[in-house]
């Protein structure tokens, strides 16, 4: 077998976790996270260099991108040029950074996230804030490894004259890391770096004097120093930012919404379409109109209201619903002596000064390496210009170059460096001023080289240069902050009585979940009969309620949903409705029970719930009033392989009446069930014979005429009144409603109240055929009647349920 076949037989674990394990450090340092000390990721430095290198600079004339791009591809950067360049375009961007790195010229995309112009397209140079960020890196100031093919070298780090990481910010994912760290004020932060540095003893509360928050592009309001505090000590932690909004008034008493600065990050026309929607969508009352009037002088979003509207309360509305309030997750990642590290405010300043240090430090070396080479120089040509005419009578007795500098050497003891500049040297330089020129050079050399060693033996000189450096930057490119900061994040309370338009609608919902409302208007002008339903499909709810109520829909799993009416989908009443999924999350096994609509949520109602295995809850309704709408919630804790049976709005003083599939009815009161909280199970309501299930409940109070339809499995139906029963307690057995018998019994499979005459029933049966029956077609029996057939089984199989067709009370808004 050849070399190149040969096979290892390795665990399927080893080699992924090892292959994974060596892409996971590439990515974590070479690709997504920044360098603690030039706040660089490596594409971005490689960019910056390029530039450099190629003279690329604020002073000169722009140049394609696209030379730039191919340039760092194929010097440094061996990846995709979409991604170089989306880069490049990134520190270019207003709106993304506070300092740009790169001057670009074109269409460099805007923040209403518009796709820029092709690379061959745009011109770019570097801006004259990089040229800090690049300076002295000629002068043995930083380390330079070779590039990918081994043919150029390239900085392992920039020597950064600005803390660019905190100015700038950074963002990035990579395995196992994630960074986001916010862009702060050059000024500020610069005070603060000089601050630590100077006074090693500084403490995170000193710092927070001088840098109070991030300082975002966008400008905004940040809000909540508690989280400030704990981000820059942590390195993780949260702020608010909230849109710069302010009230302007309209002729004819109206007003408008004006924003003029908006999150970080966030997309402009993504905003404005949200703020449309809620709009056109009329979830709040009294906006007559969004627009986006930015233009070149800045940007500007305008909400036109209504006359009578509440300018806050929408305020608050849109600060909540949309991204006109953030939240920024601070997460302050960076590489630092080679690995990923979560850092606070004041090690990310330390890692920066530490690297200034180290910066200035190799620079002091190389200057002074250079002046002493210079001086020895100079001093040789000055020994030289004073005995000239014996150095040109030496040189003209030599040979070549090469004798010429020997018998230098020998004769007057100079040495292999100043014999070399003796020989180079030009006639016209021998002039006497060029004696005082040389004598004066030397002096000045003295003095740089004292100064050089001064700041190489003195940390407090080292720190004044670095100090002395910071200062300049701080002076030529600093800027006031954008963005304001509040102590306190502002709670949002939004009364939505104040924001939405009261109107009575018509409410559907169906036993597959689609849900509609629809305007009166709408419903009158129709047949009124339910329509708009998928094949097969019923109404399990169909009333008047307004859109100041809520709908809450209860699941056979004992969850809930807690849908506010004005935001069911305003749909016409011949049209399909929505399915409820698109508004709540919600599980895909679960299946709806009931809804009902609700004005008030208050203390003196109760929810009454009862389940297939017998069991019964009752919490105060008030408990069910929901914040978040979002998903669906729990209304009671159901056991496996039970499930909601049914679920009643009571006072507490009701009488229950349950019915199960072998023929029992109990009868009882409902102060024996004590109020409990809104997950409980609740208690045992009757006590089943093995293999029995609860298949009607039902409530009403001892004045009423109370009578129940009762249908079989063998298609048999009949009515029998309450007073056929006698009352008894919770957890009993309850008494037989069905004459036994031996063969092939009789089981339950629906009772039902009978509200009116005309109350009408489907039954269905195995085969799925139905049949519509009506109460006023029977007449009462004892409760050891069987009833009489209502279908045929023989024909159409057993039956399997019994349902209440809806009918619509005029007044019936609970």
């Amino acid at each position: 077998m050849s070399k190149s076949e040969r096979y290892l037989d390795l665990p399927l674990e080893e080699v992924i976790g090892d292959r994974f394990g060596r892409y996971s450090k590439y990515i974590i340092q070479e690709r997504a996270l920044p360098d603690a000390r030039d706040g660089l990721k490596p594409v971005q430095r490689r960019i910056l260099y390029a530039m450099y290198k190629e003279g690329n600079t604020a002073e000169k004339a722009y140049r394609k991108s696209a030379k730039t791009v191919g340039n760092v591809i194929g010097n440094y950067h061996p990846h995709g040029d979409s991604s170089v360049y989306e880069a490049m375009l990134r520190m270019s961007q207003t709106w993304k950074v506070r300092q740009l790195l790169v001057d670009m010229h074109g269409n460099n995309g805007s923040i209403d996230a518009d796709p820029p112009a092709a690379m061959r397209y745009t011109e770019a140079r570097l801006s004259a804030i990089s040229s800090e960020l690049l300076r002295d890196l000629d002068k043995d100031t930083v380390e330079f490894i070779d590039n990918f093919d081994d043919t150029e070298q390239e900085p392992v780090v920039l020597p950064a004259g600005f803390p660019n990481l905190l100015v700038n910010g950074s963002t990035g994912i990579s395995a196992g890391y994630a960074t986001d760290i916010p862009p702060h004020n050059l000024r500020e932060i610069i005070d603060g770096v000089i601050m630590q540095m100077e006074k090693p003893e500084t403490t995170l509360d000193d710092l927070l004097q001088v840098v109070t928050g991030p300082d975002f592009p966008t400008g905004g309001i940040v809000q909540g120093l508690d989280g400030i505090r704990q981000a820059y000590k942590t390195g993780k932690g949260k702020v608010v930012v909230r849109a710069k909004t302010e009230l302007e008034d309209l002729r004819g008493g109206r007003q408008q919404i004006v924003i003029t600065e908006i999150p970080f990050e966030v997309v402009k026309a993504n905003l404005v379409k949200k703020m449309d929607e809620i709009r056109f969508d009329k979830k709040v009352d009294g906006i007559t109109e969004v627009r986006d009037d930015t233009d070149r002088t800045g940007l500007r979003i305008v909400v036109e209201l209504k006359k009578d509207a509440d300018p806050n309360a929408i305020l608050h509305y849109l600060f909540k619903n949309t991204d006109l309030q953030t939240t920024f997750h601070f997460n302050m990642v960076a590489i630092y002596h080679k690995a990923p590290q979560l850092m606070g405010l004041q090690a990310l300043i330390q890692a920066y000064i530490d690297h200034q240090k180290s910066v200035i430090k190799h620079r002091s070396e190389y200057e002074l390496r250079k002046a002493k080479a210079r001086e020895h120089i100079v001093e040789g040509l000055i020994k030289a210009v004073s005995i000239l005419d014996e150095v040109i009578k030496v040189i003209r007795a030599s040979q070549d170059k090469r004798d010429a500098k020997n018998n230098l050497i020998d004769s007057f003891s100079f040495t292999e460096e100043q014999a070399e500049a003796i020989v180079n040297l030009q006639l016209y330089r021998l002039t006497n001023t060029d004696v005082t020129t040389l004598q004066k050079e030397a002096e000045e050399l003295k003095n740089r080289i004292n100064e050089l060693e001064a700041i190489l033996s003195s940390e407090k000189k080292l720190i004044q240069v670095i100090k002395k450096n910071l200062k300049r930057v701080q002076k030529e490119f600093g800027e006031d902050r954008r963005t304001q900061i509040t102590a306190q994040i502002e709670e949002l309370k939004i009364n939505m009585e104040v924001l939405i338009a009261a109107e009575d609608v018509r409410v559907t919902v169906t036993d597959s979940g689609y849900v509609k409302r629809t305007s009166l208007r709408s419903f009158q002008a129709s047949s009124k009969e339910p329509t708009g339903m998928k094949e097969g499909d019923r109404i399990l709810f169909n009333q008047e309620l307004n859109t100041t109520d809520t709908l809450l829909l209860f699941t056979k799993q004992g969850n809930y949903l807690y849908i506010p009416v004005h935001q069911l989908p305003d749909i016409r009443w011949k049209d399909n409705g929505q399915h409820v999924a698109n508004l709540v999350t919600l599980d895909r096994d679960d299946e709806f029970l009931c809804a009902m609509g609700v004005r008030e949520f208050t203390e003196e109602d109760s929810l009454l719930f009862l389940t297939k295995d017998g069991m019964v809850k009752r919490s105060q309704l008030s408990l069910y009033q929901a914040a978040r709408h979002s998903k669906a919630l729990v209304a009671l804790k159901v056991k496996d392989g039970d499930q909601l049976l049914s679920v009643t709005r009571t006072k507490g003083t009701s009488e229950i009446f349950l019915a199960t599939n072998q023929g029992y009815g109990l009868w009882f009161g409902e102060e024996e069930v004590s109020l409990v909280g809104q997950r409980a199970a609740g208690v045992k309501a009757i006590n089943l014979k093995e293999g029995d299930t609860v298949i009607g409940a039902e409530t009403f109070s001892l004045d009423e005429k109370v009578e129940f339809i009762l249908a079989t499995q063998r298609g048999s139906v009949k009515k029998m009144a309450i007073t056929e029963m006698e009352k008894s307690s919770r957890a009993k057995r309850g008494l037989v409603m069905l004459r036994e018998l031996k063969s092939n019994p009789h089981r339950l499979v629906g009772c039902m109240r009978i509200f009116a005459p005309t109350d009408e029933f489907v039954l269905r049966s195995e085969k799925g055929t139905e049949t519509t029956i009506q109460a006023k077609s029977y007449r009462p029996s004892d409760r050891y009647s069987n009833g009489s057939y209502a279908v045929d089984t023989q024909k159409d199989g057993s039956l399997t349920e019994m349902k209440r067709i809806p009918n619509d009370p005029i007044n019936e808004k609970e």
